[in-house]
């Protein structure tokens, strides 16, 4: 059974920085991609950065391309979203995915597995 477990969000101030980290487990995690995504109030799930866990290639969003990066560290099976620069629109929860395929996709309904989501609030 997959588990993905987020942590790390919280309250911060516009243009600071905040670690997501996700936990994984249930599987080996070699041939999967891991995505981050987010859903801001009233508005729907959206792709913000996504890293093949093997050979570490990565894709972002444009919102948060040069701000963010997503990283990954095998020996504890653990993937991370440092979210630096933030802006009051980043403001969302945030939620880890696992995808059983070593292809990067952007769209939520490619990904098989999801954590619970963490909430990151970006005052201005």
């Amino acid at each position: 059974q997959v588990q993905l477990v987020e942590s790390g969000g919280g309250l911060v101030q516009a243009g600071g920085s905040l670690r997501l980290s996700c936990a994984a487990s249930g599987r080996t995690f070699s041939r999967y991609a891991m995505g981050w995504f987010r859903r801001a109030p009233g508005k729907e799930r959206e792709f913000v950065a996504a890293i093949n866990w093997s050979t570490g290639e990565t894709n972002y969003a444009d919102s948060v391309k040069g701000r963010f990066t997503v990283s990954r560290d095998d020996a504890k099976n653990t993937v991370y979203l440092q979210m630096d620069s933030l802006k009051s629109e980043d403001t969302a929860v945030y939620y880890c995915a696992a995808r059983a395929a070593v292809v990067i996709t952007t769209h939520p309904r490619t990904y098989d597995y999801w954590g619970q989501g963490t909430l990151v609030t970006v005052s201005s």
